[in-house]
């Protein structure tokens, strides 16, 4: 099974911001990362995912990611919005939808599901990890 790490964050909300991703493959390790000029933190959290599993050409993954956003996005508040005509519940546009949308799309393609829900025969999930303390691949985000 493939793991993957990571990280989103932004210097002002909206600022400067960066992401990364730690990939890995057995004793393989890989790292990917970006920037953006004019971000917000959500934005880069979500490009995080979003850049490793277009990344990676398995379907067998463990994904790592410390934000509640993509999390609950992607495991509970997805669903509504699409049934919705991609709206919240306050009948307003779903902030990011641009990326939700490409989530959404990786989602059926890899079958990457969150914990909670069903797990399918590939198996894909995405662990929240409350915060990176103790984590063997925290000190690259922060380094």
């Amino acid at each position: 099974m493939i793991k993957i790490y990571t990280d989103g964050a932004c210097s002002g909300n909206p600022g400067r911001g960066g992401w990364a991703a730690i990939i890995i493959d057995g004793e393989k390790v890989e790292k990917i990362s970006g920037a953006s000029e004019n971000t917000t933190n959500n934005r880069m959290e979500l490009i995080a995912v979003i850049s490793a599993l277009k990344y990676v050409q398995n379907e067998n993954i463990e994904l790592f990611t410390d934000s509640k956003y993509t999390k609950d996005g992607i495991e509970k508040w997805i669903y509504n919005w699409k049934k919705n005509g991609w709206k919240t519940a306050n009948k307003q546009s779903v902030k990011n939808i641009d990326l939700w949308q490409d989530l959404d799309q990786l989602n059926q393609k890899k079958m990457f599901i969150g914990i909670g829900l069903k797990v399918t025969q590939i198996m894909s999930i995405i662990i929240w990890l409350i915060n990176w303390l103790g984590q063997r691949f925290n000190f690259i985000f922060y380094c």
